[in-house]
C-alpha cells in the first residue's frame, strides 16, 4: 500500500519585547497594549495552527508526524468531510487510523470509521506517526479528511478551565500564557537533553571512525608487505635478483 509523509510541526507564539519610555502613564499604556496584541497572536495562533485538511485515495496511505516530548499530553480529533451534505456517506467512504511511538507502539487504533478522536498522555520520547488508510475500492475515489491534532499546552481544554474556575477573560489568558512558558521551559530542556545525545552520538562515531582508519592503515600496509615479499621471492626464484 503507498504511504505519503506529511511533517506537523507546531507553531511557536511569538515573545514581544517593549521598550518602556520614562514617562509612568505612557508605560503603563504601552504594556497595556503590548499585552492586548501580545493576547490577540496568541488566540489567533492557537486558531489556526492545527488544523489539516487532505485528500486521501482509495488503497492509500498517510501518515502524519510530530515530535512530542514524554509526558505531553496530545489530543487528535479526525472526521471525512461530507461533500454532500444531507446524504449519507457511502460505505466505501470508512479510513482506518492508527497512532504510533517512536518505537512502533500502537498507541490508538480505529478501523473503518467515518471520524474519531483519541486523547492520551505520551510515555515516549520522539517522533510519533498517525497513519490514515482508506479501503480499497474500484474505482478509485478521493476521500477529504479533516484532522485537528494538538500537544503539550494547545491540548489543555482551556474552554472548561473557564467554566470551572469562573475567571474573567484576562486571568484566562494569563493561565494561559503562564501554561505556555512552562511548555516552552520544558521543550528548552528537552532539546538540551536531546542536544546531549547528539553530542555523545557524535562522539562514539567519530571514535568509531578513527579507529576503522586505524585499522584499515594496518591492512593497507599489510597488503603492501606482502606483495613485496612475494615479489621478492618470486624474483630471486627467477634469480632475476
Amino acid at each position: 500500500m503507498p504511504l505519503t509523509f506529511f511533517s506537523f510541526q507546531n507553531f511557536h507564539n511569538p515573545y514581544i519585547l517593549i521598550r518602556l519610555p520614562q514617562n509612568p502613564n505612557r508605560a503603563r499604556s504601552t504594556m497595556e497594549l503590548g499585552l492586548a496584541i501580545f493576547i490577540l497572536a496568541l488566540a489567533f495562533l492557537s486558531i489556526i495552527a492545527h488544523s489539516i485538511r487532505f485528500e486521501l485515495e482509495s488503497g492509500h496511505t498517510k501518515c502524519i508526524g510530530e515530535d512530542i516530548k514524554i509526558n505531553s499530553m496530545t489530543v487528535g480529533h479526525y472526521s471525512i468531510v461530507n461533500p454532500n451534505e444531507g446524504i449519507p456517506l457511502p460505505e466505501h467512504h470508512k479510513i482506518t487510523v492508527r497512532l504510533f511511538s517512536e518505537n512502533g507502539n500502537r498507541q490508538h487504533y480505529a478501523e473503518a470509521v467515518e471520524s474519531g478522536e483519541f486523547a492520551l498522555r505520551v510515555v515516549e520520547d520522539g517522533d510519533h506517526l498517525v497513519c490514515f488508510s482508506a479501503i480499497d475500492h474500484q474505482p478509485a475515489v478521493n476521500i477529504s479528511v479533516e484532522f485537528n491534532w494538538r500537544s503539550g499546552v494547545a491540548a489543555k481544554g482551556w474552554s472548561n478551565v473557564a467554566k470551572k474556575g469562573s475567571v474573567d477573560a484576562m486571568q484566562l489568558e494569563l493561565k494561559k500564557i503562564e501554561e505556555m512558558v512552562a511548555g516552552i521551559h520544558e521543550e528548552m530542556l528537552y532539546l538540551r537533553k536531546r542536544e546531549r545525545e547528539m553530542e555523545e552520538l557524535n562522539r562514539k562515531t567519530n571514535t568509531k571512525l578513527g579507529s576503522f582508519s586505524l585499522v584499515s592503515l594496518f591492512m593497507c600496509l599489510s597488503v603492501a608487505g606482502l606483495q613485496l615479499w612475494h615479489l621478492k621471492t618470486f624474483f630471486e626464484k627467477r634469480k632475476i635478483i
